[in-house]
């Protein structure tokens, strides 16, 4: 009768520690899991030249983060060789206003030329591998033909065909080419060792030379750059996010359309057409033989 008495008064004491210790504690870290949840890093990835189509695909994830507090720092992972002025600007300067917000770190993996190297530069912090393609800052355009020597085409106007007078167009690249070096020289600021002769030469440097000249600031990979943009963030433990699939699965879930891919459901290549490009154009392509 003692050990009924006993197991059952055991029984009632675990009960009363269940209800008043154990169940305070669960309910406690349920909240605190909803209340603060747990930070994360979001990886926004650009693996493409930079054209109206791949421009708006990180247009809309720099928008994503702006309105997720949890995602607490980003980085930025580049490949690619650039594109066009207009939507090279345009995420630019989003870069720009989501840097008030979190930090930015620029991880490059194969290549940042030219526009790609220009968004790095809106970055708080610049990674590289020590054989990452970087630099090649400056600008490329198609000269406007003469309008009588264009077989076949008939214009209302000597500039119609174009819109530019030639030497105008000369300036006018000149003028872009000078805003792409005063972005180098804001986002660089004291770290940028070379001179500007040798940075607007239009040169490739290695990973390892661009640290050295102040064009990045250490060699690492994504992991080193997910563990910076956590240290400035004053994030512990983050959860490491990819950017694009969230948005990706949010546009799904609202039954939005999706304007990342061309019509054809292909990154257009640049240049298709005549204008202005912060791009990097190997010399064996057909666009660097004409």
């Amino acid at each position: 009768m003692n050990e009924q008495k006993t197991s059952l008064f055991t029984w009632q004491n675990a009960r009363a520690f269940l209800l008043w210790a154990v169940f305070p504690l669960l309910i406690g870290l349920l909240l605190a899991g909803f209340l603060f949840p747990q930070p994360q890093i979001g990886i926004i990835r650009l693996s493409a030249p930079i054209d109206p189509y791949s421009g708006a695909d990180l247009l809309r994830q720099i928008d994503y983060v702006r309105h997720h507090p949890e995602i607490r720092g980003v980085v930025l992972a580049l490949d690619s060789p650039g594109g066009t002025v207009a939507d090279t600007e345009a995420v630019y300067l989003e870069l720009l206003n989501l840097r008030k917000t979190v930090p930015v770190v620029a991880s490059v993996n194969l290549m940042a030329a030219s526009g790609a190297y220009y968004l790095s530069v809106g970055t708080d912090y610049i990674l590289c591998k020590p054989t990452s393609d970087v630099g090649n800052i400056g600008v490329i355009g198609y000269t406007p033909p003469i309008p009588s020597l264009v077989d076949g085409i008939v214009s209302t106007g000597p500039y119609k065909l174009f819109g530019y007078e030639r030497s105008e167009y000369v300036r006018q690249i000149e003028q872009v080419k000078q805003g792409f070096a005063s972005a180098v020289q804001l986002g660089r600021g004291d770290r940028l060792k070379a001179e500007m002769t040798e940075v607007l030469s239009g040169k490739l440097w290695l990973g390892a030379d661009a640290v050295r000249l102040g064009l990045a600031d250490a060699l690492g990979g994504e992991s080193d750059a997910v563990e910076k943009a956590a240290q400035l963030a004053g994030a512990r433990n983050p959860k490491v996010v990819e950017v694009g699939l969230l948005t990706l699965n949010e546009m799904a879930a609202q039954g939005a359309p999706f304007y990342g891919v061309s019509p054809e459901g292909i990154l257009l290549s640049t240049p298709a057409n005549a204008g202005l490009y912060y791009l990097y154009i190997p010399p064996s392509s057909p666009e660097a033989q004409k």
